[in-house]
């Protein structure tokens, strides 16, 4: 039988653990937009304050990063190249989980603080996480399909994300029909499980065949570049602002949608989850559509998924919010607008800088008709932001790391570090809706999509200045 070639194909043996990775980030910062009404009637908070929850979580990003440098800068060498990338998944994960541990103290003492400083050490494992994962999805299969694996693997974690809303609001809710008053104690158990599952998944990690040091040929240039440090390249410098905002809008319009639904339609917070649910279920829509391309089908095969993976996606969101007893009438009409998804995804045609150029056009407009509308349409218009974040970050990560070669694992470290993008804007726009009111807040996200879709039309041709054409898919996956 003829042997493959190395790295001629997505590698599901290692890439299906890894993605188990992505699964629960995903779940912890979905869970964390119902931690935030929350704390803001518990512990009487403005709209700013509870915005706290998101910075402290992805401002642990940054700092992670920023260790993470300090600490290859005095070993003289890449922390992950020496503990080797699986052993860093399982160091991430167990620093999560023992941020988890503080939630116990943190709930009986009701500390605000004490609850920031576990959703920081989670975040501060996550970013260890992150920096690890996504070169290494990059570089376990061909480059031909390296932006659609990340594609994948956020699917995955938007499945994460979809229902970790609804486990978190049952916990401390109990059921829809219930008339459960919020309790800060009831927050402390389903953390508690959320680190063991750590805890054990990080056992699964240590003795699947995940490679502590992978084939970085997918990953780098085959030609050696002249520069000294990954910041000498305009693809990453602008990058790096590029996913600041685009984590930013990302995080900032879902962590602000229970303060606009409460303020603007009525609704009270144990109401709210399915709605957290179906935004980041947006994203999973948008991923799982993205994601296609991964498993090399036939053109005609995949020309169908194209339309039924976006709607499986949705049938997911349906279902778990089904067998969560949440009423499912208002979230039928929303499967037109997925078919917008369906039609932006086409038209890129797969190239990176195009897509990233239609869904944030995309996103202004959903932000721009939310801004003008009330009622349901509005919910609707804001909530349909997760379907056009939805491939965003793959779009970025692989045109920011495009030609680094050897620099890739640094750019790859500066773009988590980036991350804080998601706590800090969420921060301003809590600001801003206390200026000019909640619904108009969401001028923030229109000048971070503003960024993106200038991002998108600059980098093609700072990339083919270094001889790299987007209109190459495998220049793509350098």
């Amino acid at each position: 039988m003829k042997q493959e070639p190395a790295q001629s194909q997505t590698h599901w043996g290692q890439f299906i653990p890894l993605v188990s990775v992505f699964f629960f980030w995903g779940f912890v910062a979905a869970g964390n937009d119902i931690l935030i009404p929350v704390f803001k009637h518990a512990f009487q908070l403005t709209q700013t304050q509870s915005q706290f929850v998101s910075l402290s979580f992805y401002v642990a990003y940054t700092v992670g990063s920023v260790l993470y440098l300090l600490v290859s800068k005095l070993i003289k060498e890449d922390v992950t190249k020496r503990i080797g990338y699986k052993n860093s998944l399982v160091t991430g994960l167990c620093i999560s989980a023992f941020g988890t541990l503080l939630f116990y103290p943190a709930a009986n003492l009701a500390s605000f603080d004490l609850m920031l400083s576990g959703l920081f050490i989670v975040g501060l494992g996550f970013s260890l996480l992150q920096t690890t994962a996504n070169p290494l999805a990059i570089s376990l299969g061909t480059a031909n399909t390296a932006s659609q694996r990340l594609t994948l693997a956020g699917g995955v974690n938007n499945f994460g994300t979809t229902i970790g809303p609804l486990i978190i609001a049952f916990a401390i809710f109990g059921a829809p029909s219930g008339n459960n008053e919020m309790s800060i104690e009831s927050v402390k158990i389903p953390y508690l499980v959320l680190g063991a599952a750590f805890v054990l998944v990080a056992i699964f990690l240590k003795f699947s065949s995940i490679p502590n040091h992978p084939n970085p040929t997918v990953i780098n240039l085959e030609q050696e570049s002249s520069q000294t440090s990954a910041l000498q390249f305009p693809q990453l410098l602008m990058g790096m602002a590029a996913i600041f905002v685009y984590v930013g809008v990302e995080v900032s319009t879902a962590s602000n949608l229970p303060g606009y639904m409460e303020t603007t339609q009525g609704y009270q917070t144990k109401d709210i989850a399915p709605f957290i649910s179906l935004y980041w279920a947006s994203l999973m829509i948008g991923r799982w559509t993205g994601g296609v391309e991964a498993f090399n089908l036939q053109a005609g095969a995949a020309k169908i998924a194209k339309f039924l993976v976006p709607y499986a996606a949705f049938s997911v969101f349906l279902l778990v919010n089904a067998i969560a007893q949440h009423d499912l009438s208002h979230f039928y009409v929303y499967g037109a607008v997925v078919l917008v998804l369906i039609a932006a995804d086409i038209a890129s045609q797969g190239n990176p800088a195009k897509m990233l150029l239609i869904f944030s056009l995309l996103g202004i407009s959903g932000l721009v008709l939310g801004m003008s509308t009330s009622g349901m349409l509005s919910v609707y218009a804001f909530t349909s932001i997760g379907l056009f974040c939805s491939t965003l970050w793959p779009c970025i990560f692989t045109l920011a790391i495009s030609g680094l070669g050897k620099h890739t694992g640094q750019g790859s470290n500066y773009l988590i570090m980036m991350i804080m993008g998601g706590g800090i804007v969420s921060w301003i726009q809590g600001m801003v809706s206390e200026k000019i009111g909640i619904q108009m807040s969401y001028l923030v996200g229109v000048v971070c999509f503003a960024y993106l879709a200038l991002y998108a039309l600059l980098v093609p041709g700072i990339l083919a200045k270094q001889g790299i054409h987007l209109d190459k898919k495998s220049a793509v996956g350098h």
